[in-house]
């Protein structure tokens, strides 16, 4: 390493965040870049510790002490194309990403020395080198003749259809929604990640020969089974858009009010980038006693874009108990640990609302208004216990609150089955487990029962990361050169 004793010399320290009496004004990102010379010196502490464990929780394989190593040096645009030979999108996971690598990091086996701020010195490496113009076309030296679709934009697509466009395939992605990203796009808010990211992507794959199609609904508008006869491969890269519902015993699911995530969260970013929306499909929280059911990201999302439409109040609930501050790091090190981690957003809704997220609670009821709108949302607080070796919950109390927006945030359980899928003749890629996951298909991408249909991303393995997706996606792509080539020179 540049430093051996960085570690030693310098403490973690990393990005900040605006007041947040300023960032509930708007919808742009408020993360605050650390200056150049503090991230270089975040850099030196990447230690000498021989077997680099963030690579243990990098799904794609980031070189990470390359390029920390790169950084501290000041060789920005060689730690930028050191990055990108791993990560087609790292300005994605540098702000999306929960950096499971920095879970991993050496550092952080001592309790009392944090990580490297690995997350911060990706973000901070790839926006130097879109200041700088290092952002440019890699179109191949020649065509192969292959034409390749692949069926969804979101991460897993979009880098799949990069590779392979580079491995010189005609390639074309297909998208059923007017813009490119899939949930990057119209599921993670734009105070995360904002959209012209996603369209400076764009424009660098269009340059590279790929060819996008928006308004194109595989399954539905356009035939899955035409694809698969005319183009040599096909690749599924829908994601796992199947939300968990309510149980059919909850009362109420039926009433005006109670949406999914999915239905609300694509609303706001449509509304940010100019899209008009009809008044009486509109879903605002303005003024509403807002209840958003679910503790994971997606619910992050729903109760800061909440927040930020003016809800009167906002309430996050979780079915499970909460977890502990912080993890025995002896034992769990270096896999990613169960510990409670409080988002921003959350932080937005403690500080606006004076609430905080509420564990070990049950929903049964939802009440009616006497118009058929949702009124109160009525449940049980639970505590989980051991009962012969099974979890279950016993209740402690009962709750009721007013509720005039319930927002289901509990996670998705597969892939549609209604489009792409079931006019392959494909009622599901390969069988679910007993809590509705899919299994990773094998190896080589291909979907059972097909000559040239793959799958990529959530599609394939469930509900998962965008740096997961992408990793995906990269490796579909190997697979379907291979195929289609006989070998491949793709990185995995």
């Amino acid at each position: 390493m540049g430093k051996p004793t960085g570690f030693l010399e310098q403490a973690r320290q990393d990005r900040g965040y605006a007041p947040i009496e300023e960032r509930l004004t708007h919808f742009k990102e408020f993360v605050q870049p650390l200056p150049e010379g503090d991230v270089r010196e975040q850099g030196s502490r990447c230690m000498d510790c021989g077997i680099p464990f963030c690579h243990n929780g990098c799904p794609v394989n980031n070189q990470i002490p390359d390029w920390n190593h790169l950084t501290y040096l000041g060789e920005w645009e060689e730690a930028f194309e050191n990055l990108h030979s791993t990560n087609n999108f790292p300005e994605f996971t540098g702000r999306v990403c929960p950096a499971p690598c920095e879970e991993s990091c050496t550092l952080n086996l001592n309790t009392f020395v944090n990580p490297v701020t690995i997350k911060t010195i990706e973000c901070a490496i790839v926006d130097k080198g879109r200041e700088n113009g290092w952002l440019v076309p890699q179109p191949p030296e020649s065509k192969t003749g292959k034409k390749v679709a692949v069926v969804g934009s979101g991460p897993a697509g979009m880098a799949c259809a990069q590779q392979l466009a580079r491995a010189g395939h005609d390639v074309t992605l297909f998208e059923k929604a007017d813009r490119a990203g899939g949930l990057l796009r119209y599921g993670i808010p734009d105070f995360k990640m904002e959209k012209h990211l996603i369209d400076d992507r764009v424009a660098q794959m269009e340059a590279e020969g790929v060819t996008f199609q928006y308004n194109a609904h595989v399954g539905k508008n356009v035939s899955a089974k035409d694809l698969a006869a005319q183009y040599d491969a096909v690749v599924l890269s829908g994601g796992a858009e199947n939300p968990r519902n309510l149980g059919d015993d909850v009362k109420g699911r039926d009433l005006n009010g109670v949406h999914f995530a999915m239905d609300f969260l694509p609303q706001q970013n449509k509304r940010n980038a100019g899209n008009k929306l009809p008044a009486d499909q509109d879903i605002l929280a303005l003024g509403k006693n807002v209840i958003v059911i679910g503790g994971g990201d997606t619910g992050s999302d729903c109760i800061g874009t909440s927040t930020r439409q003016g809800a009167a109040i906002v309430r996050q609930f979780e079915l499970f108990d909460r977890p502990p501050e912080g993890e025995n790091k002896p034992l769990v090190w270096p896999d990613w640990p169960r510990k409670e981690r409080v988002s921003t957003s959350q932080r937005e809704v403690t500080a606006t609302y004076g609430t905080d997220t509420e564990y070990e609670m049950v929903t049964t009821e939802l009440t009616d208004d006497g118009n058929g709108n949702v009124a109160k949302i009525k449940g049980h607080r639970v505590k989980w216990v051991n009962k012969d070796g099974r979890m279950t919950p016993e209740t402690v109390d009962t709750f009721e609150y007013d509720a005039e927006l319930v927002l289901l945030a509990m996670g998705f359980v597969g892939p549609r089955e209604d489009d792409a899928l079931s006019d392959l003749g494909v009622d599901t890629m390969v069988k679910r487990d007993p809590l509705g996951r899919i299994p990773e298909a094998p190896a080589d991408y291909k979907v059972t029962g097909t000559e040239n249909v793959f799958a990529a991303g959530d599609m394939r393995r469930g509900q998962s990361l965008v740096v997961w997706a992408i990793r995906e996606g990269r490796q579909c792509a190997q697979a379907v050169d291979a195929q289609l080539m006989g070998s491949s020179v793709l990185p995995r």
